[in-house]
């Protein structure tokens, strides 16, 4: 089998698997020889800025000369995302030799009458195996839905757990109140183990405070308070950070949107290695973690917003330019996201100048034309439909002018746009 064979056949594998408890996970981590361990583990859960969380932490621990593995998910382009050594993505090599070795394990486990592991399952194993081998010294782990029930959730005794912001998505998983979710983000919280957390809203945060207390856990809530914002402008954001007790950090990150102080803090305050402060904040700076709020040309910002919050998160963020900018959005969305209430939201907070309404194809698209009317209904007057998402970029560019194009409403795009701007400008 090659590379491009074991990808498609993971690509199917939601086709013939369901998930499985976390037992299942254990038991084939054990026959792969157990390659967590002897590994320092930060797990990161929340609903929106987990990514971002990581990014922050692998760029913090490469600048202190750590030998880093990164977990995320999901892909943008190409699936090898999934898993970085030092910063880059790992090798179709590195990637299709552990593939094999969980298939075997995974074969011999079904000729037992268990079932083959999960999608998300598969590419976990993958990394352990492949970080093992590697030699990382540090990995910073993202779980993938949840938290409580997730596969990542099986690493025992990390250094750290992170929670981030809570807010409905995927409610038919994990509850249809903050606190529910927050719950089951929780469950990654580990005896003795520190759980540095979002405490921006009272509800989930009492929530993660009880479980921490529950496991005997040290609980470190970061407060909006902590961080105060000095300037904001396309390259980025500059804040002062202030630990509890009085010690200040002026910090910069290049990125736009105000949450990511909150996204960059808890990275920061996140002490589980020796690195100096000054070269922490030298890491922070030189994050790059694409598609969220990420200036992909001069004036063309790409963000992954595609829930609740993420997009009230958008609204703030463009709202903020909008004021001295003309906007044009670029958008799409899949069916089962709450995609009128995303556009009435966009409409209202930034009133675009411009809009152009694509779509993804698949089982769950949504015609770029029902999109575009939408918008219409919404109040926005210059709006237009095109399908294929290149054209569409091209269209929203022209419209752009000088002022700023914003593309938003799901993290396909954001994927697809990546590919296409790859070739585009390659």
């Amino acid at each position: 089998m090659n590379y491009t064979e074991a990808v498609d056949y993971i690509e199917t594998i939601p086709k013939f698997t369901v998930k499985h408890p976390p037992e299942h996970t254990r038991e084939l981590l054990s026959r792969l020889g157990n390659p967590q361990e002897g590994i320092k583990i930060i797990h990161v859960a929340g609903t929106n800025g987990k990514g971002s969380v990581c990014a922050y932490l692998n760029a913090m621990l490469l600048a202190g000369g750590k030998k880093t593995g990164l977990f995320t998910s999901p892909h943008l382009v190409r699936i090898n995302e999934r898993f970085q050594i030092n910063g880059e993505d790992v090798s179709d090599e590195q990637f299709l030799d552990a593939f094999l070795k969980v298939e075997k394990a995974a074969k011999e486990y079904e000729a037992e009458g268990e079932g083959h592991p999960s999608y998300f399952e598969t590419l976990f194993l993958m990394g352990m195996l492949i970080f093992k081998e590697a030699g990382v010294e540090y990995l910073v782990m993202e779980t993938g839905l949840g938290g409580r029930l997730d596969a990542t959730n099986v690493v025992e005794k990390p250094l750290a757990c992170i929670i981030t912001s809570i807010s409905r998505d995927h409610t038919e998983y994990l509850g249809d109140t903050l606190e529910a979710i927050a719950g089951e983000k929780a469950g990654i919280i580990k005896a003795g183990v520190p759980v540095i957390y979002d405490a921006s809203q009272p509800g989930p945060a009492s929530v993660i405070a009880a479980k921490a207390k529950e496991m005997g856990s040290p609980a470190w809530p970061m407060e909006p308070s902590f961080y105060e914002m000095k300037t904001q402008s396309r390259e980025g954001i500059t804040f002062t950070f202030a630990y509890p007790g009085g010690e200040k950090a002026e910090l910069a990150i290049p990125y736009v949107a105000k949450y990511q102080m909150m996204n960059a803090s808890l990275a920061f305050y996140t002490d589980v290695h020796d690195i100096p402060k000054n070269v922490l904040a030298e890491g922070l700076s030189k994050i790059k973690w694409p598609c969220r709020m990420e200036m992909a040309a001069p004036g063309v910002i790409i963000d992954g917003a595609h829930n609740e919050d993420g997009i009230a998160q958008f609204v703030s963020t463009a709202g903020y330019f909008a004021k001295e900018n003309e906007i044009t959005i670029l958008f799409t969305a899949v069916a089962d996201k709450h995609y009128h209430e995303m556009i009435g939201e966009i409409c209202e907070g930034i009133h675009p100048s411009h809009v152009v309404a694509t779509q993804i194809d698949g089982s769950r698209v949504v015609p770029a034309e029902v999109l575009a009317e939408d918008f219409r209904k919404a109040g926005c007057t210059d709006v237009c439909a095109e399908p294929e998402i290149g054209a569409a970029y091209e269209k929203a560019l022209g419209k752009k002018g000088s002022g700023m194009l914003f593309c938003v409403g799901s993290l396909y795009l954001a994927g697809e746009l990546k590919a296409y701007l790859a070739k585009r400008n390659g």
